[in-house]
C-alpha cells in the first residue's frame, strides 16, 4: 500500500483558508517572502461550547530545530491583546518530538489547542506566530500571520 503525503508550497502573501463556519473564519499568510512546505488544519471550525481544537501541522523546516522559541502576538479589533513567549526546544531534555527535526525532514505533528481557556468575543483577531532558533529572537525560522474572525 502506498501512502500519499500532500505538501502545499505556498506563495508568500497569499492567504490560505484554514476553515470557515457560521461562527468562525480562519486563514493565514506567511510573514516573509519565501515559499514554505507547510500545511495546517484545525477542527472543529467553531468557537461554540469552548471547543478543544484538534490541530495538525506538517512542515519541512529550512534549518535544524535544536532550539525553538515561539512568540505569539495577538491583536483584537486593532488593539494589542496578548504577548506570549514559550521555549519549546532548548537542546537538552526536550519533551517535544519536533525538537529533533533536521533541515529537510518532514515534521508531522498533531496537538490540541484548548479553546476552553478563552472566551472569544465577536470581532477580528490578528495572531502573529514567530518561531526563532535563538533566545535573542534574531534568527527567525518561520512566521505566520493568522486572521481569525469570530462572527
Amino acid at each position: 500500500m502506498f501512502g500519499l503525503l500532500f505538501f502545499i508550497l505556498f506563495t508568500p502573501g497569499v492567504s490560505e483558508l484554514i476553515c470557515t463556519s457560521s461562527d468562525l473564519e480562519m486563514s493565514y499568510t506567511f510573514c516573509d517572502s519565501t515559499a514554505h512546505s507547510f500545511m495546517f488544519n484545525l477542527t472543529p471550525c467553531s468557537t461554540k461550547n469552548k471547543p478543544v481544537w484538534k490541530a495538525n501541522l506538517t512542515w519541512i523546516p529550512r534549518s535544524d530545530i535544536h532550539f525553538l522559541k515561539i512568540v505569539f502576538n495577538v491583536w483584537y479589533d486593532g488593539s494589542k491583546a496578548l504577548l506570549w513567549k514559550e521555549l519549546l526546544c532548548s537542546g537538552a531534555d526536550d519533551e517535544y518530538s519536533l525538537c529533533a527535526t533536521l533541515k529537510g525532514e518532514t515534521l508531522d505533528s498533531a496537538f490540541d489547542i484548548k479553546g476552553s481557556r478563552f472566551e472569544f468575543p465577536k470581532g477580528n483577531y490578528s495572531i502573529v506566530v514567530q518561531g526563532f532558533s535563538d533566545d535573542s529572537e534574531n534568527n527567525m525560522l518561520i512566521c505566520l500571520n493568522f486572521t481569525m474572525i469570530v462572527k
